[in-house]
C-alpha cells in the first residue's frame, strides 16, 4: 500500500478512535439512579434533594448544556418523573442501549467526514431532558434527549396530555431508536455551522434543512422526518403558506412545535430548509464543494444566505419580492379610539382603551413591551378585556395620573389570522394636568 494511503488510514482511525472517547452517557445511569430513590418517597423536598443530589449536580456538561438549551428546571424533572412512571418504565431498557451506541455514531461521523472533509470533532452526550429536544447543539457539544430519542414503537404515550399523545404517538411510530445514528449525524452538522440562531423563519428553517440534507447525502438514508415526506407530498401549498410567514422573527409551528397549523403537520420549517440545500445541491457541479458551502453558510450574512437561497430556485420569486409582499401584508395599527396617538391632552380619567388593527388577527396571541423609557413609564394592562368579535380590535382597562407620558409597544407576538406578524407599533401619549 502506497505511504499516503498508510496515512490516510492511520489518521482516519485516530480520528475515529478519538471520537469514540467523546461518546459520554454517564447522565445515564445517575438519572435511572435518582429515578429510583424519587419514585420510593412521597416527600417533595426530599424527592427534590435527591434529584439534584444523584443527577443534576452531579451531572456532566452535556446535562448542563442541554438544560440551558431548553430551559429545564429542576422542578420539571420532578413533575415529568411523577406523572409518567409508565413511560418512564417502557423506556428505560432502550436508554442503556447508549453505551454500545459508540461504534455506530463512530462510522456515522467517519461518513461524514468523506462528505465534508474538515469535519470538527465534537462531543456527543446522550443525557435525559423533559420532551422538548431529541437532539440539540451548544456550541461544540451534540446532546441527545434520550427520553425522546432512544424511544420506539412500544414506548407508553397513555399518561401525556392529548397534544403531547399525538406528538408521541406520530415521532414514536418512526422508531426513533432505530435512527439513532442519523440524528447524531445530523445534531453534528450543527456543531459545524457557523450560526445557532437564524433571525427569522427562513434562517432557521435553512439551518435545520441543510443538517437534515447532510445527513442523507452522509448516511445514505432517507430522511426520518415526517416533515419531510409530508412537504414532499404538499410543496406547492406548503411554499405558498410559507412565503407568507417566512420573514416572522418567531417560528410558531413551523419549527419544534406542536401548535396547531392548516397542516396539521409540525415542523415543517425542516422541509423548506431541506429543499432549498437539495436543489442548491443537485445545480452544483462540484457536490463536495457544494456541502462545504451549506455547511459553512454564514446565515448573518443576508447578501451572502439570499444569493444561495436564490440560486437553488426554490422559491418562484426573488426574496427581496417576496419580502415587499410580506411588509405590504403585515397587519398594522389603524387607530386607538380614544385619541391620537402622541397626544399630549389624553384625560387621566380615562380608564380603558381599543386599538384597532388593519385585519383580522389571530386571537390567540398577543404581546406587549416596554417604550424607549422602559419600565418607569409604561402603560399598564389592568385588565384585559380581550378582542373583538370581528378579531379587529382589542380593549384593555388602564389606569392613569395627571401629568404624565406614558408609553407601551404592541410587538409581534401579535399576529394577524393568516400567520404574519404585526408591524411593532409604539403607543406614546402625555395625560392632561
Amino acid at each position: 500500500m502506497p505511504m499516503k494511503y498508510i496515512l490516510i488510514a492511520l489518521l482516519c482511525l485516530y480520528w475515529g478512535s478519538t471520537q469514540a472517547q467523546n461518546v459520554v452517557t454517564q447522565d445515564i445511569d445517575n438519572f435511572w439512579m435518582a429515578y429510583d430513590k424519587i419514585t420510593a418517597t412521597q416527600d417533595s423536598a426530599q424527592q427534590m434533594e435527591l434529584l439534584h443530589q444523584h443527577f443534576l449536580d452531579k451531572g456532566t456538561p452535556g446535562l448542563a448544556a442541554i438544560r440551558q438549551a431548553r430551559r429545564y428546571t429542576p422542578q420539571q424533572y420532578l413533575n415529568a418523573i411523577n406523572r409518567y412512571p409508565k413511560f418512564w418504565k417502557s423506556i428505560r431498557a432502550n436508554t442503556y442501549k447508549s453505551k454500545t451506541l459508540s461504534k455506530e455514531l463512530e462510522k456515522g461521523i467517519l461518513k461524514l467526514k468523506e462528505v465534508y472533509p474538515t469535519l470538527k470533532p465534537a462531543k456527543i452526550y446522550f443525557t435525559v431532558g423533559v420532551f422538548r429536544t431529541n437532539g440539540t447543539t451548544l456550541d461544540s457539544a451534540v446532546l441527545i434527549g434520550s427520553e425522546l430519542a432512544m424511544a420506539d414503537k412500544s414506548t407508553l404515550t397513555e399518561e401525556f396530555p392529548a397534544r403531547t399523545k399525538r406528538f408521541l404517538d406520530n415521532y414514536f411510530s418512526s422508531d426513533p431508536i432505530s435512527n439513532i445514528v442519523f440524528l447524531n449525524i445530523h445534531e453534528y452538522v450543527h456543531t459545524q455551522q457557523k450560526t445557532a440562531w437564524g433571525s427569522n423563519l427562513l434562517t432557521q428553517s435553512l439551518r435545520e434543512g441543510i443538517a437534515e440534507f447532510v445527513a442523507v447525502k452522509a448516511s445514505g438514508d432517507q430522511s426520518y422526518s415526517p416533515a419531510i415526506a409530508y412537504g414532499k407530498r404538499h410543496n406547492q401549498k406548503v411554499r405558498a403558506r410559507f412565503e407568507r410567514e417566512m420573514f416572522n422573527q418567531y417560528y410558531r409551528y413551523w419549527l419544534w412545535s406542536s401548535m396547531d397549523n392548516a397542516f396539521k403537520q409540525r415542523d415543517l420549517g425542516y422541509y423548506i430548509g431541506y429543499t432549498i440545500a437539495e436543489k442548491y445541491y443537485q445545480k452544483s457541479n462540484n457536490k463536495l464543494q457544494a456541502i462545504q458551502e451549506l455547511i459553512t453558510l454564514d446565515l448573518t450574512n443576508q447578501k451572502r444566505m439570499h444569493a444561495l437561497v436564490e440560486a437553488s430556485g426554490y422559491f418562484p420569486n426573488k426574496l427581496s419580492i417576496l419580502r415587499k409582499k410580506y411588509e405590504q401584508n403585515r397587519p398594522k395599527i389603524v387607530r386607538i379610539r380614544e385619541f391620537k396617538n402622541g397626544s399630549k391632552s389624553v384625560n387621566p380619567n380615562l380608564r380603558k382603551i381599543t386599538i384597532e388593527f388593519s385585519k383580522k388577527m389571530d386571537t390567540r396571541f398577543r404581546g406587549f413591551d416596554y417604550g424607549p423609557l422602559r419600565e418607569s413609564n409604561v402603560l399598564r394592562v389592568q385588565k384585559w378585556i380581550g378582542f373583538s368579535e370581528d378579531g379587529k380590535s382589542i380593549t384593555f382597562e388602564i389606569s392613569l395620573q395627571p401629568d404624565r407620558v406614558y408609553q407601551v409597544k404592541l410587538s409581534n407576538r401579535f399576529y394577524a389570522a393568516d400567520g404574519t406578524e404585526l408591524a411593532p407599533y409604539l403607543i406614546e401619549f402625555k395625560t392632561s394636568k
